[in-house]
């Protein structure tokens, strides 16, 4: 007894130490299933560190010799990035590193095209850290909440299944102009970009840079992919996100590049080309190309409002929607959100702005009312009270809205610049100044007139299908855009809206 007394705290200290690493070993094994080893690093790029940090540096020098100057003091939104092996993409992508340079980032969204598995939506590689050479980024929170709030778009990847390249081979590039961030990896397989820009907006906030991994024509002669290439530079700087989706081999991002252009338009952000090569300028021949480009999208300059007026944020947005919804809800006599808006917040200058404001009903992504005013003859919050009330009860072409739907609206709240006229010779000239998704149009014959927000464009597409809506709606034959006596007004808008009903 004695004897086995003593053995006794032995066994229990013994017993505790096994469990002690059981459970350090747990924790290993699940640490080490989180983290997203390099795939490419040794074929695409470098696997060692001081020669991939080489290598970089290098293409930046020579791209410092290149460049053409950057706009100053403007906060960078978005970049379109190549993803090749360095050889033959290493000289383009680093172009973006000085566009990149003291910008405050510390969340990047970072989609790049399915090339292996095929699948609807997007993957989400299942990991917390991303490894490179250069070290460990970890993965935002948010990747796993789009996941969780969105299970029809966005699906958890194995990382035994992730061979993907695209993500992995702009990282280091970000790394090095970078020391603080997180990202949300997206590998996007068929998906609705306007789905997938509902998402990730959604996701976004004031120090958020979006990025895009694509390569452009793939396997063309150099003349050819030259000529190709460049109309597929001239849509992504004109945000023609449809004319884009509807061409062949003009980019293998064609999904993340709608995205983005479609995220710009939102944003009334201004695309600008930092470099743009294919790989037989780079590393390759030239009887069989890929297309590269650097393209870094910036917030416009306030010019493009009226004089005094600043773009407004994504918050001070999201404020807006707050102050409508709150409006219909004292109007139907029923409870308002949840967060209430604190009267410092619409006390700012921002918001006393005189600006042209619409707000757009939507039930089930159907119309269900759209009033404004074009004129910047209100204060934005005015406006934004105003036209609520008038969308929800005095649009003509729907009865009053209940107490019931009002559960299940959707609110978007556009703000206008202000109207300027197009010259324009001749229908076909008018339709050569038309910028599907970026103007929005006003039209005017005599007593008639009308307009459609930029918007519209995502529904009409093709210039003639639009131009002859409009006339139709302001009660002119369809045909009417043909004859050059029609007055013709454009404007911009920054737009802002609710995530859909299921999930206020």
């Amino acid at each position: 007894m004695d004897t086995m007394k003593s053995f006794f705290p032995f066994y229990m200290f013994k017993l505790f130490f096994l469990l002690c690493v059981f459970l350090l070993s747990c924790t290993y094994c699940t640490a080490a299933e989180s983290l997203r080893e390099p795939v490419y690093a040794g074929s695409f790029y470098p696997d060692d560190r001081e020669a991939l940090t080489a290598l970089i540096e290098k293409y930046t020098r020579l791209a410092g010799d290149a460049r053409n100057s950057l706009p100053a003091d403007q906060k960078l939104f978005a970049l379109i990035l190549p993803h090749a092996g360095y050889p033959y993409s290493g000289p383009v992508a680093a172009h973006a590193i000085k566009a990149l340079e003291n910008q405050p980032i510390k969340k990047i969204i970072l989609m790049g095209p399915d090339h292996r598995i095929g699948f609807f939506g997007c993957a989400v590689p299942d990991a917390s850290f991303f490894r490179t050479p250069l070290g460990d980024i970890p993965v935002h929170p948010d990747a796993e909440r789009l996941i969780r709030q969105h299970p029809a778009l966005f699906k958890a990847l194995p990382l035994s299944a992730d061979r993907e390249h695209c993500l992995e081979v702009v990282l280091p590039f970000l790394q090095h102009s970078l020391h603080d961030f997180q990202i949300i990896p997206l590998i996007v397989g068929k998906i609705d970009p306007r789905a997938l820009v509902q998402a990730v907006d959604a996701v976004r906030d004031s120090e958020t840079l979006v990025v895009a991994s694509s390569d452009l024509s793939h396997y063309l002669p150099y003349d050819a992919a030259k000529q190709k290439d460049e109309k597929t530079l001239h849509q992504i700087l004109n945000l023609d996100a449809e004319q884009l989706a509807a061409r062949q081999n003009a980019a293998c991002g064609t999904i993340p590049i709608q995205a983005l252009i479609l995220l710009a338009r939102r944003g009334n952000w201004q695309p600008e080309v930092l470099q743009y090569a294919n790989s037989g300028d780079t590393a390759g021949p030239k009887d069989r190309v890929v297309g590269y480009a650097a393209i870094a999208f910036y917030e416009p300059n306030p010019p493009n409002f009226q004089k005094g007026s600043q773009p407004m944020d994504k918050q001070q947005g999201d404020v807006l929607l707050k102050v409508a919804r709150k409006t219909l809800a004292e109007k139907l006599r029923v409870p308002g959100p949840d967060a209430d808006v604190p009267e410092d917040e619409l006390s700012k200058d921002i918001f006393n702005e005189q600006r042209g404001t619409f707000v757009t009903l939507k039930i089930n992504d159907q119309l269900r009312g759209c009033i404004g005013n074009l004129l910047p003859d209100k204060s934005i919050l005015d406006g934004v009270r105003d036209n609520a009330v008038n969308a929800a009860f005095h649009d003509p072409r729907f009865p009053p809205l209940s107490k019931d739907e009002l559960e299940r609206v959707d609110i978007e709240i556009s703000l206008l610049t202000r109207p300027e006229p197009l010259e324009y010779k001749d229908s076909a000239d008018l339709l050569t100044k038309l910028r599907p998704g970026v103007d929005g149009l006003i039209i005017r014959k005599g007593p008639y007139s009308a307009t459609f927000l930029p918007q519209v464009w995502d529904q009409l597409p093709d210039k003639k299908a639009f131009l002859s809506h409009l006339c139709a709606k302001a009660g002119l034959s369809p045909d009417a855009w043909q004859q050059s006596d029609l007055e013709v007004m454009t404007y911009q808008v920054q737009y802002f809206e609710e995530p859909p009903a299921s999930e206020h």
